[in-house]
């Protein structure tokens, strides 16, 4: 693809130091380590000028981007004119070594990792939560959740509890260990439960609040059409009695808001209906808005190259060019996330950023799928998101890659023509094995026949669907034989299996596909992830507005976890895919539906 011209400053100003150091691996992590080696390679090498210049843009950019940083350091030094060069803005990292200017600065302290800001704890009163029976189902940690609020459990809810606990399903395993919980705080030592258990006798020092019991029974009078037979409205007058106990300040029982908490919805609505303060259990969730959800991309300004022709370094490496930016661009910038440039009249250059170090960052330009050369597999790319996602898929240094986007963007086909590539041609796995999430989108049929993988068969449709067409393009004129073995050759490479037989087992060098895993929770997420071995790759996909399990949405599912938390890590990468390529039906219907 055209690269933009080489600026001027060219690569022979940087040291090979500079260059061999490993990159750090996020943005927001310690800086300890890069302020030593700053310290030394501002002594033995020239420096990168920034492509934003610093004394301008303080109060704009930089001031705003790392405050803490500036004021622990030094003061900022007077603004200069742009046009002459200041040894500020010859400083590629940030170090603690003063420049020479005209006031001597104090002594700098010792350098500290910035940490990531700790939310704030209400200034206001403790609440008291009544939590529904399926919240501990749910989230059997929910308990240590609430800060330095307090707790209180109906009876009912014990009662509930006690009749989930047998099974072998996740929620079965949950209230076994919600059961296990509760006993170890009454079993505390000074523990009352006529005083509350203080939840943070196990440990869990962020727990400031108390779990209280109903120990007595509590006079309610709820409306006749709520039947008190009913779990659900048991708890509801329970709510209803507590809201009225804690309304006034009394000796030993100050006044408290009443809040339940539930994942029920109809619960919610008709505690609302009766005047009684309810709210959902949010910490599951990853995101509050899926709009919110890293997209692996960036798309530089219109002014990028006309602003930063002169400070950009660029050199050569291979086939790939390398370009060294600064400015305040970077503190939003993550290690493999993308980053184009596309604008009318002037060559295009799309890039990954490889590495990141306090106020630089390096970009690396792709290779082109697009082009009939690079085909992966007899497939070609079709737009900038599948190009970015395959050059991820067939870099043997990205270990782990997540893959969204709405039906029909080449998802499931990209991943299984670079697993082919890869096992097949360039024996780096042995074999690929593929898994996904049986969740039915309508009735469920039944118990399937045979072994696993035809147990597994009439879930991989998909898997069906993508080799009939990856092997009819790589056939050629081989004809019916040819493509009878090439097929035969295909399917003994991959393996099909289910994912609940997947604890305990460990992947070495394999490739494995997981596919529809939005319908994962975060910890089944983990239990797959944590299989991988040395030498194994993992991809995980799926369709975000497509989730069938009835308990998860776009904020609580595990796709959504991990694509979170693995975001500037330097062996992993995610793309949002966002335009379909499977026909021009599949694309209305996915904007209209």
């Amino acid at each position: 693809m055209p690269l933009p011209p080489a600026p001027t400053k060219r690569a022979a100003l940087l040291s090979p130091d500079a260059l061999d150091a490993p990159a750090r691996s996020s943005h927001r992590g310690s800086r300890r380590s890069g302020d030593s080696r700053a310290d030394e390679a501002t002594v033995h090498s020239p420096q990168p000028l920034e492509l934003f210049d610093s004394l301008g843009t303080e109060g704009a950019g930089g001031a705003t981007t790392r405050p803490t940083r500036r004021a622990r350091s030094k003061p900022a030094p007077a603004p200069a004119p742009v046009s002459a060069p200041q040894p500020e803005a010859m400083v590629q990292v940030e170090t603690r070594k003063a420049p020479v200017i005209e006031v001597t600065p104090a002594p700098a302290p010792a350098p500290q990792a910035p940490t990531r800001p700790k939310r704030n704890k209400s200034t206001g009163p403790a609440k008291l939560f009544v939590l529904d029976t399926n919240v501990l189902l749910h989230d059997p940690m929910c308990l240590f959740r609430f800060e330095e609020h307090d707790i209180f459990l109906p009876m009912i809810v014990l009662e509930e509890l006690d009749g989930h606990k047998k099974g072998t399903t996740e929620v079965a395993r949950n209230g076994r260990q919600t059961s296990r919980t509760l006993d170890a705080l009454a079993g505390a030592q000074d523990a009352d439960i006529d005083k509350g258990l203080k939840l943070d006798t196990t440990g869990h020092r962020e727990a400031g609040g108390r779990l209280f019991f109903q120990t007595a029974p509590l006079d309610y009078s709820l409306p006749i059409s709520l039947p008190q037979g009913k779990a659900d409205n048991q708890i509801l007058g329970v709510v209803h009695a507590l809201r009225d106990e804690y309304a006034k300040d009394r000796p030993g029982k100050p006044k408290q808001e009443v809040v339940l908490v539930s994942k029920d919805i109809n619960m919610r609505v008709k505690a609302r209906a009766l005047g009684l303060a309810a709210d959902d259990y949010q910490n599951d969730k990853t995101l509050e808005d899926g709009d919110l959800l890293y997209a692996g991309s960036l798309a530089l300004p219109p002014d990028f190259w006309t602003r930063q022709s002169k400070t950009v370094e660029s050199w050569q490496s291979g086939s790939n060019t390398f370009y060294r930016i600064s400015g305040p661009l970077v503190p939003n910038l993550y290690i493999n996330q993308f980053v184009y440039f596309e604008a009318p009249g002037e060559p295009s250059m799309y890039a990954r950023v490889t590495e990141i170090r306090d106020k630089t960052a390096v970009l690396k330009t792709l290779k082109d799928y697009s082009s009939g050369k690079n085909a992966v597999w007899g497939v070609n790319t079709r737009n900038r998101e599948q190009n970015f996602a395959m050059n991820l898929l067939m870099d043997p240094e990205i270990d782990f890659v997540t893959l969204t986007g709405t039906a029909g963007t080449g998802k499931t086909l990209m991943a299984l023509a670079s697993g082919l590539t890869q096992v097949l041609d360039d024996r780096r796995y042995t074999e690929i094995i593929m898994t996904r999430a049986t969740v039915s989108v309508g009735e469920d049929i039944g118990f399937l026949p045979g072994t696993e993988e035809e147990k597994m068969g009439p879930w991989m449709g998909a898997l069906d669907d993508n080799l009939e067409f990856l092997a009819k393009g790589d056939g050629g004129g081989a004809g019916e034989w040819g493509r009878a073995a090439t097929n035969e050759l295909i399917r003994s490479r991959i393996k099909v299996k289910s994912m609940n037989f997947m604890r305990g087992r460990t992947f070495l060098n394999k490739y494995v596909i997981i596919d529809e895993a939005q319908n994962l929770t975060p910890k089944q997420m983990k239990t797959l992830i944590t299989r991988a071995g040395p030498g194994t790759k993992i991809i995980c996909m799926g369709n975000l507005a497509q989730i069938d399990t009835p308990y998860l949405t776009e904020g609580s599912s595990g796709l959504t976890f991990a694509v979170d938390k693995f975001k500037g890590w330097p062996h992993g990468g995610h793309i949002t895919l966002a335009r379909g390529e499977r026909s021009r039906l599949a694309d209305f219907a996915s904007d209209v539906l």
